[in-house]
């Protein structure tokens, strides 16, 4: 049986004692508590997506009413001693008795559906909470309190979703925010945080965003993307899985580069699983995502500054303490500025076999933005001596890319072989070649070997490391 709020409620004011509030108001922030369990999306039993239904004037009203009504009623401060799931219960038991007061003509559905908003907004992330549960949505994006969009197998779907206003809104996001320690205000309009269970956010407000606040959620794998599922989704051929397995155990630095929302990071969290158990890997990211799978694992995050401007720890920091705490490899989730230089010196310093993602459209743009960011290290390094560092360093790049039938594929995995002159030679070992268009606008193609034997097979036979000689041989289909 459920806790009830009867046993916490203040016996002088006969009701439930709203003393746990600052203030009676809707933009009150609600309690913080450990989310519920996520759902397998595997789960054979699982129940259909929750339904996104439109909310007419009357209903948002009422729903803001009982809201407030809810938050006036209930004493938080009893919350720390409930479970979340009698948490659930007891809030769903007094909207109910709520709704009864209000005399509002619900049938019962009406009444469910509005039971469930607004737990999700006591409890949740409001209107977008149903979105979040969705396991077929991939992104969630907020254009102001009118719109909402949704990425579903690639493709962006306008939803009947809407928040009341943009203040309800700016609500959310603070919710959101505050709960990873961060701030947004008009002194600092933008900020990256997470969700509970991992979900990247991002979000802008006035005056930044012109309209109103945006928001931004990259939805994080209830059950992580591995090997086996990227064959599945198309996104590589099996024999693939074999190369690049090779590559991780044979110890060799990759960057794996692509466009925003392209598969990068599921990409590396793939490849991980490669990595040994017996080796300590090292995490550094802006915001917290990998779902490394191995037992020796050491997450980094960066801290942004405080109100005054001061106390940031910037990726290049963490990678720098990264090398005092005798890492076999670094993983770092992007780089983006003048880590890029200390993410090389690791890799040539003793810590193969690290891996990065960069925001590149190839393998060739991904050097020349690598040497942009060594560049922003603040160091006085020739061009020359800058390619050197990267032709040293990285041994793999691996290409990936969203294509416009919305499938990510690996298109490219490319060899850095040294230097000529001043320029970084490369010879690509296999790519995806498009092949045509159908009718639904799929994309048809073919991944297949250059013919090329790359040269980190020398290393794979001095570690043992076998794969097919099939794998280059541009006569045979891969995939």
């Amino acid at each position: 049986m459920a806790t009830s709020f009867s046993r916490f409620s203040d016996p002088k004011a006969g009701k439930f004692s709203g003393s746990g509030l600052k203030n009676g108001s809707f933009g009150q922030e609600p309690p913080k508590f450990a989310p519920r369990e996520p759902r397998d999306p595997n789960d054979g039993d699982e129940a259909p997506p929750p339904t996104v239904v439109k909310a007419s004037s009357r209903y948002t009203e009422l729903k803001v009413t009982l809201h407030r009504k809810l938050l006036e009623t209930i004493n938080l401060s009893v919350i720390d001693q409930m479970t979340p799931e009698e948490f659930r219960e007891s809030v769903g038991e007094l909207v109910r008795e709520l709704v009864l007061e209000e005399e509002t003509p619900l049938n019962q559905n009406e009444q469910t559906q509005l039971v469930a908003d607004i737990l999700d907004e006591v409890v949740g992330l409001g209107p977008i909470e149903p979105l979040l549960k969705d396991p077929a949505i991939t992104d969630i994006l907020v254009n102001t309190y009118r719109q909402v969009f949704v990425e579903r197998e690639g493709r962006l779907q306008l939803t009947t979703v809407q928040f009341k206003d943009n203040r309800h809104l700016l609500r959310i996001i603070d919710k959101i925010v505050s709960a990873v320690g961060r701030r947004i205000d008009e002194s600092q309009p933008m900020v990256d945080a997470r969700l509970s269970d991992g979900s990247r956010v991002n979000a802008i407000i006035p005056p930044l965003a012109v309209d109103g606040p945006l928001l931004s959620i990259r939805k994080f794998a209830v059950v992580p993307i591995d090997m086996a599922k990227l064959i599945q989704f198309g996104t590589l051929p099996d024999p693939f899985a074999e190369l690049l397995k090779g590559i991780v155990q044979s110890r060799r630095n990759v960057l794996i580069s692509g466009g925003t929302g392209s598969g990068k990071t599921t990409m590396l969290n793939a490849m991980s699983a490669f990595i040994g158990e017996d080796e300590r890997v090292l995490t550094i990211e802006d915001a917290a995502e990998l779902q490394l799978q191995q037992i020796h694992v050491a997450r980094l995050e960066t801290r942004p500054s405080n109100i005054e401007g001061k106390g940031e720890i910037t990726q290049r920091e963490l990678v720098k303490n990264a090398l005092r705490m005798r890492p076999d490899r670094i993983i770092v989730g992007e780089v983006r500025a003048g880590e890029a230089f200390d993410m090389l010196q690791a890799m040539n310093t003793g810590h193969e076999g690290s891996m990065t993602t960069i925001h590149a459209n190839s393998c060739r743009d991904a050097l020349g933005r690598l040497e942009q960011m060594i560049g922003m290290a603040g160091l006085d390094l020739s061009a020359k001596s800058m390619r050197e560092q990267i032709a040293a360093a990285v041994h793999v790049i691996i290409q990936v890319q969203r294509m416009s039938d919305g499938k990510r594929r690996l298109i490219s995995v490319t060899e850095i072989t040294g230097m000529e002159s001043e320029v970084i030679t490369l010879q690509e070992i296999h790519k995806f070649e498009r092949l045509s268009t159908d009718a639904d606008g799929a994309i048809e193609g073919n991944f297949v070997a250059t013919g090329i034997r790359p040269q980190f097979m020398a290393e794979f036979e001095a570690r043992g490391i076998k794969v097919s000689p099939d794998l280059f041989d541009p006569n045979i289909i891969l995939g």
